[in-house]
């Protein structure tokens, strides 16, 4: 399954999120990750034009999931992620999960960073696992990330 693909379809779930009645960044974000985690699950199954079918639920399926999930996160919870997110990728070890928790709501989740890569671009890259518990619903996320010039951590999938 393309990666254009995919993200043509979480473009599409972003695009349907934006045009739900008080969708807001926070489900928007949710939303446009579920659709591609998703999407990506689904392309595990099938075949051909099967295969297709099961990245289209799969990206449905994430899209409504993450959206609810991006709508419950708060201005302090993406702080939360984004710093453990940023000392994980840095400084973390290689499948060792690093955790935050917001105490004034109980949200909390977990990053776990893959090794270190190097493209042939030449960027210093990691691939990551997110995991959000929010009202005792669990919601994962893979992506990646890759060293800027100005050496920060940008997410790039």
């Amino acid at each position: 399954m393309s990666i254009l693909k995919i993200g043509l379809a979480g473009v599409l779930a972003l695009t349907l999120a934006a045009c739900e009645p008080g969708a807001g960044p926070k489900q928007q974000i949710g939303t446009i990750g579920g659709a591609v985690a998703g999407g990506l699950a689904g392309s595990a199954f099938g075949s051909g034009s099967g295969r297709l079918v099961a990245v289209g639920i799969g990206t449905l399926l994430g899209s409504m999931a993450g959206g609810e999930v991006g709508r419950s996160l708060d201005r302090a919870d993406r702080l939360y992620l984004e710093r453990t997110t940023g000392h994980a990728l840095e400084y973390g070890p290689s499948g060792v999960s690093q955790t935050w928790r917001n105490p004034d709501n109980g949200h909390y989740g977990a990053v776990t960073p893959r090794p270190a890569y190097q493209t042939p671009q030449g960027e210093n890259c990691r691939e990551y696992q997110q995991t959000i518990t929010i009202g005792g619903r669990t919601e994962q996320g893979y992506g990646t990330a890759c060293r800027d010039a100005a050496g920060n951590w940008r997410i790039v999938s």
